[in-house]
């Protein structure tokens, strides 16, 4: 259960940090409002309060939070900016969600 509660907050957290980055790139990048800012800002302060919710060290939640940052960011990139991703994507996304398991799954033991 604590790896299922662990995936779905570090989503969460991604989806966040995503948001918050792409709104700005929006703005700068493909001539959006500057209103965008705003959401950005309120999205990027989502993101830090979720990373404080994690049970672990910080140290450890940044290590593991990375593994399920590599697989939100090509979900992304398939789904809104409609890439089609490669075997080469998803053999890394799955080596970092790999990573990502054994950081998690270490914190009961460290």
């Amino acid at each position: 259960m604590l790896i299922f509660k662990t995936l779905s907050l570090f989503f969460a957290t991604a989806l966040a940090e995503i948001l918050g980055c792409y709104l700005p790139y929006l703005w700068l990048k493909k001539d959006g409002s500057i209103w965008l800012l705003l959401p950005a800002i309120i999205s990027l302060s989502l993101f830090v309060w979720l990373l404080t919710l994690h049970p672990a060290a910080t140290g450890r939640i940044y290590a593991a939070y990375g593994g399920v940052y590599v697989v939100s960011a090509l979900l992304w990139l398939r789904v809104v900016d409609g890439v089609k991703l490669s075997v080469f994507d998803l053999a890394g996304a799955g080596i970092a969600l790999l990573g990502m398991s054994i950081i998690v799954y270490g914190w009961n033991n460290a």
